[in-house]
């Protein structure tokens, strides 16, 4: 069931939540958290493929962790103020609602007063920029209400700059979605260090696409972890770790599901990895409120990861 409600008020559009609540049965007891989606300020309409993606990957996580989903989507600050509403239950809205508010004119300024009659008391609010993200995503006025700030350096216009900016605007509670793009390869690697032989790493390439900050991320990474040098290079979908008598090979098809381990006089093995969706990447990272350290030491790794 999808409502519109055009030139509305917070007090109208809540009334109308409660008569949808009551005439479909549902109850906002089972919600988990408040899940605060703020779309770049050109994402258009309500309908606009942006809006449109990250409603649906907000309403497939939602099936894991029930939640409210605001949508905050400003208009021109030229405009007359005006608050244009999209209540979304039921079939259209996961295992919770979708509230989409629409701000035109001054009250594109004051988000954080339009959003805050719709938070759900006594439970946690997270925020999620699908594409372009504060600097300081703590600071913004959206941000200041959330425990856990999502951003996804992918979706930005340089991705390598947004990625890398993300350490001089850390907070405890901030995450991007290319981290958690890269669990599984982060896992595999891990694991296959853990193996016979084990002697010290002399020398990591990290290899891919130039418009993947998950690689830079995970190039981060193993600079922080390893006491080794950290390549960044632009080319196939690689990452080679070499260790006195033993070099460890993880690649993939850029557009290929299945991965190849490959370690010196070993066997290869095949491993399914496809490459996570925006809707398990969003599930994933709602299932913990509290501050990611490892992601934070990954970023700082970044400065020690050498480019070409």
């Amino acid at each position: 069931m999808i409502l519109d409600l055009p030139d509305t008020t917070t007090t109208a559009i809540n009334k109308r939540l409660d008569q949808v609540r009551e005439e479909v049965g549902a109850v906002t007891m089972g919600r988990v958290l408040t899940l605060i989606v703020v779309p770049g300020d050109d994402a258009g309409a309500a309908d606009s493929s942006l809006v449109a993606d990250s409603i649906d990957a907000a309403n497939a996580a939602s099936h894991e962790h029930p939640c409210r989903v605001i949508v905050v989507l400003r208009g021109d600050p030229a405009d007359a103020a005006r608050l244009d509403a999209q209540l979304r239950v039921a079939g259209d809205a996961g295992a919770g609602e979708v509230v989409v508010l629409r701000l035109f004119g001054p009250l594109a300024q004051h988000a954080e007063s339009v959003v805050v009659p719709f938070l759900l008391p006594d439970i946690p609010v997270v925020a999620w920029w699908p594409d372009q993200a504060p600097a300081r995503p703590a600071e913004d006025t959206l941000g200041r209400l959330a425990v856990r700030r999502l951003t996804d350096a992918t979706n930005s216009a340089d991705p390598l700059a947004a990625i890398r900016g993300r350490r001089a605007g850390y907070t405890a509670g901030d995450t991007d979605l290319a981290w958690s793009r890269i669990t599984y390869w982060r896992a595999l690697l891990a694991s296959a260090l853990d193996l016979p032989p084990h002697e010290p790493v002399t020398g990591v390439v990290v290899s891919g696409l130039a418009t993947e900050p998950a690689l830079d991320i995970l190039a981060g990474w193993l600079a922080s972890r390893l006491d080794a040098p950290v390549r960044r290079e632009i080319g196939a979908l690689t990452i080679e770790i070499t260790r006195g008598t033993e070099t460890i090979t993880l690649s993939r098809p850029q557009d290929g599901v299945v991965a190849t381990l490959s370690r010196t006089g070993k066997p290869d093995t095949l491993i399914s990895l496809p490459r996570r969706d925006v809707a398990e990447c969003l599930a994933e990272d709602l299932r913990r409120l509290d501050a990611d350290e490892i992601y934070c030491s990954a970023l700082e790794g970044l400065d020690r990861v050498e480019y070409r």
